[in-house]
C-alpha cells in the first residue's frame, strides 16, 4: 500500500509499561496507512524508538521489508526483556535494575553504595541488539532520545552520531538505581524529568506537522492514594507528566498565534494526536511497572494494539488535516491557572478514547501481529504478514 500521510511519534517512558507502546507501534506498522517521519522517545520510549529504527534500517540495508524488520526488532527486544525477567535473580530485582522503579522505593542507599559496579542488564541488551553505527547513517527516519542534564536540569537531545547505547541508558537512568552516565563530560539522568518525551525536535527537525503522543502515564487517577505504593505511583504520574502538560500548553498557544496571524515567521500549526494507555494502566497494580512478567507483557501488548487499531479507525483520516485531542480540556488552558472543578481542564481526559457503542473489542494476543514474547521462539517475519 502506498503511504499517503506521514506522522511523528512521541513516546513516553514508563518502565515495563513500555510494552503497551510496543503493541501500539506494532499495530501502526502493520496497518501501513501512515508513514513515519520522526520518533522522539524517553526512557522506555527511547528503547522502543531505537528498536524500531534499528529494525527498519537493518531490513532496508538487506533489501527486505523495513516494516516487518521494525516489527521483528521490537518483538525481539521485548522478548529478551521477558527472558531476563525469568532468570534466577527473579523478575522483581531484575526489573528494578532494568527499566525503572518507583522513585524512592529502594531505600536510603545511593546506587554508588548499593550498586557500586553499576550493574544494568538492559545496557547489555541494548548494546548487543541495536546497531548504533547503522542508525547514525540512517536518514529515512529521524530518531531523538532525551536525557536530563544533572547540573542544569535541562533536556538534552541525542540524535545522529550522538545517539549511542550510553545515550539510551542516560535517558532511562533513574538516579536512585544507577550511576549517572557521563557523555562528553556531562552527567545525565532519566529524560522523564525534563521532557517525557520531547516534542520540539519533532516540530523543528521534521517535515510533517502531525505529532502522535503515545501516553502511558495516567493524567487522572481517581481516588486518594493511601498506601506507600499508591502514593509513589501517583507521584510518578505527576512528575513524568509535568513536561508533557507544559509542552502541550505551549503548542496550543503557538497554534492560536498562528491561527490569528500574530506568530513569528516560520511557526506552523501543529496537529496533535494521542493514543492514551493511561486508563488501561489504572487497572494494573503499581508493581506491574517494574515487573516484566510474561502475562503482564502479553496483556500490555494486546492493550496497546487494540488502542492503536481503535485510534486508526477513528482518526487516521484526520492526520494532515487537524488535531484530534482537546488540549485545553485534557492539559489545561495555556493562558490561565485552574481554580476548581468547574474549569474545562477538569473534564475527564479519557472521554474521546472510550470505545464507541457497539464497537467490537477485538481480542489481540501477543502472538498476533508479530508480537510473540516466547524467548525460545524468535520472531518469524513469515508469520507477521500484514492484513
Amino acid at each position: 500500500m502506498d503511504v499517503q500521510k506521514k506522522i511523528n511519534l512521541a513516546l513516553q517512558g514508563g518502565g515495563a509499561h513500555g510494552a503497551f507502546t510496543w503493541g501500539v507501534l506494532d499495530a501502526l506498522l502493520a496497518d501501513r496507512r501512515l508513514g513515519l517521519d520522526g520518533i522522539s522517545g524517553t526512557s522506555a520510549g527511547a528503547v522502543n524508538a531505537v528498536a524500531l529504527a534499528h529494525g527498519w534500517a537493518s531490513a532496508q540495508a538487506a533489501g527486505a521489508d523495513p516494516v516487518e524488520g521494525a516489527r521483528a526488532s521490537l518483538a525481539n527486544v521485548w522478548n529478551k526483556v521477558v527472558q531476563m525477567g525469568e532468570i534466577s535473580e527473579g523478575p522483581g530485582r531484575l526489573a528494578r535494575l532494568m527499566m525503572g522503579a518507583l522513585p524512592g522505593a529502594l531505600g536510603k542507599a545511593s546506587p554508588y553504595q548499593s550498586n557500586p559496579l553499576d550493574y544494568n542488564p538492559l545496557r547489555k541488551l541494548i548494546e548487543s541488539e541495536i546497531d548504533f553505527e547503522l542508525l547514525a547513517q540512517f536518514k529515512a527516519l529521524k530518531v531523538f532520545v532525551c536525557a536530563t542534564d544533572v547540573e542544569t536540569g535541562r533536556a538534552e537531545i541525542f540524535t545522529g552520531k550522538r545517539l549511542t547505547a550510553k545515550a539510551v541508558m542516560a535517558s532511562a537512568c533513574l538516579p536512585m538505581l544507577f550511576h549517572a552516565p557521563e557523555i562528553d563530560g556531562r552527567q545525565y539522568w532519566d529524560g522523564g524529568y525534563s521532557a517525557n518525551p520531547a516534542f520540539r525536535p519533532l516540530i523543528e527537525e521534521c517535515d510533517t506537522n502531525d505529532v502522535l503522543l503515545v501516553q502511558i502515564s495516567p493524567l487522572k487517577r481517581p481516588g486518594h492514594p493511601k498506601t506507600t505504593a499508591e502514593i509513589l505511583d501517583r507521584v510518578n504520574d505527576i512528575t513524568f507528566n509535568a513536561s508533557v502538560i507544559a509542552q502541550m500548553r505551549t503548542i496550543a498557544l503557538i497554534n492560536d498565534m498562528v491561527e490569528k496571524g500574530v506568530a513569528e515567521e516560520g511557526l506552523k500549526q501543529i496537529h496533535l494526536h494521542r493514543i492514551d494507555g493511561g486508563k488501561a494502566m489504572l487497572e494494573l497494580p503499581p508493581s506491574s511497572k517494574v515487573s516484566p512478567q510474561r502475562a503482564t507483557m502479553e496483556k500490555l501488548f494486546a492493550l496497546g494494539s487494540q488502542s492503536a487499531q481503535r485510534w486508526l479507525k477513528r482518526h487516521s483520516s484526520s492526520v494532515g488535516e487537524k488535531s484530534t485531542i482537546n488540549v485545553r480540556r485534557d492539559y489545561g488552558d495555556p493562558l490561565r491557572l485552574d481554580f476548581g472543578p468547574g474549569d474545562s481542564a477538569a473534564v475527564d481526559a479519557f472521554s474521546e478514547d472510550e470505545p464507541e457503542q457497539g464497537e467490537p473489542n477485538t481480542e489481540v494476543t501477543a502472538s498476533d501481529r508479530g508480537g510473540s514474547v516466547d524467548p525460545r521462539e524468535p520472531p518469524d517475519s513469515a508469520q507477521t504478514t500484514t492484513s
